[in-house]
């Protein structure tokens, strides 16, 4: 395809700098819900809600992000102000948590929760198309640096606020929660959006990513969607995203009810989980770039499913708590590499629309699973669950093994 993204000619080095604030950003919009994952036993308990009831949390907040990702994408592929755009999203995110200190009862709950998918659904299709377009010869080592952004969200939110729960309130806890997000997403509006300072106008980044016009834009979309690759790889991605989101909602659960930890040592297990993503995302990053995305991919899937089968039969023991830096290793691996992979699937000009299908794909699995995964832990007990994302995780892999053979020239 002649439209298809491919490696820019070589330029001059280019600075980091807003790699590196993107990422904070990015490690912010996954502190608020790995903040609430943790949350969850503690409100499940207040409100007497059953294991389904606690999937039907999750599932309303990624509905909103699936309808909400393929229309956040138009508007990145036709609007220039990246970093407005990023800012927006960071406070979309934040603020609804704040109002949930304030409601008392689970439609309200289930409505805020929902406005955090609409927030989210702008950020992942600004900033991953930015920085792959920046870092054209590196996409999948920047990329990586961007995922371990959120994989120190999702590490230290659970440490901060299980050390927080020891004197505050829940409640107290996401009235507080909201400064950090509105602290960056002023910075993001000084460095990368439009605002005016002394009277002086600051432009968006060193260079200004321009939008495009709507015919422009309408008149690529068909080919877009006979992408096979966006295909194949929007399908997996939905899979995986059940296992991760399923994974996120009840494993907290599991060790608050089955293995009866304080919230401290529930937050330290989710810190043990992500702090293995971070420490594989890069390393997955950079051998993509090298070895190519397939091998990467099909690698980490494969020993995610192996892991999450043990943590089934290791049940309540030590081992469990073992296994869940091992499978945080792995599933949180594939993120960046399948990000790249799809990019460099589908024209340059599309990759908001791209990463917003992917994400909406995404959404989508991750608002089914925590559901099915409820309905399974009430009929069947929550060790089932865990088989349950076994299972998803394998299927997740199929849509690899269909992937076209041919793959992108390596950096």
């Amino acid at each position: 395809m002649s439209a298809v993204a491919a490696p820019a000619p070589a330029e001059s080095p280019r600075t980091y700098r807003e790699v590196w604030l993107i990422t904070l950003g990015h490690a912010l919009t996954h502190w608020y819900p790995s903040t609430f994952y943790l949350l969850l036993p503690i409100i499940g308990r207040e409100l007497g809600l059953t294991y389904s009831q606690i999937g039907l949390i999750m599932t309303c907040q990624y509905i909103a992000g699936a309808i909400a990702n393929v229309p956040g994408g138009i508007l990145v592929d036709t609007v220039g102000r990246k970093g407005a755009l990023m800012a927006l999203s960071l406070f979309w995110v934040g603020f609804p948590y704040l109002l949930m200190g304030f409601s008392h009862g689970y439609l309200m709950l289930l409505a805020c929760v929902a406005l955090v998918g609409f927030g989210n659904s702008l950020w992942h299709p600004t900033a991953i198309p930015t920085l792959a377009r920046r870092f054209p010869e590196r996409k999948g080592l920047v990329l990586s640096i961007h995922g371990m952004g959120g994989n120190v969200g999702d590490a230290l939110a659970p440490l901060a606020v299980g050390a927080l729960l020891a004197t505050l309130t829940w409640r107290e806890v996401v009235v507080l929660n909201v400064i950090p997000g509105l602290v960056m997403s002023l910075l993001l509006l000084v460095f990368l959006g439009t605002l005016r300072l002394g009277g002086k106008r600051k432009e968006p980044m060193a260079e200004v990513e321009a939008g495009q016009g709507l015919r422009q834009y309408f008149s690529g979309v068909p080919a877009l969607f006979r992408n096979r690759s966006l295909l194949l790889l929007t399908a997996s991605s939905a899979f995986r995203s059940m296992t991760q989101n399923a994974l996120l909602t009840f494993l907290p659960v599991y060790l608050a009810y089955e293995m009866k930890l304080n919230p401290f040592w529930v937050g330290a297990g989710m810190f043990a989980l992500q702090a293995a993503g971070f420490a594989a995302t890069p390393i997955a990053g950079y051998l993509s770039d090298r070895m190519g995305r397939r091998h990467i991919m099909m690698t980490s899937m494969f020993m995610s499913g192996v892991v999450l089968v043990f943590m089934a039969l290791a049940g309540k023991s030590q081992a469990f708590i073992a296994f869940i830096a091992v499978l945080g290793f792995f599933l949180y691996a594939i993120r960046p590499v399948l990000q790249a992979w799809l990019l460099e699937s589908t024209p340059k000009n599309m990759g908001g629309t791209s990463i917003g299908i992917l994400f909406g794909a995404q959404a989508l699995g991750a608002s089914i699973a925590p559901l099915i995964g409820g309905m399974v832990a009430d009929r069947y007990g929550l060790t089932m669950t865990f088989w349950f994302l076994a299972g998803t995780i394998v299927f997740a892999n199929l849509f690899i093994l269909l992937m076209p053979a041919h793959e992108p020239a390596k950096a």
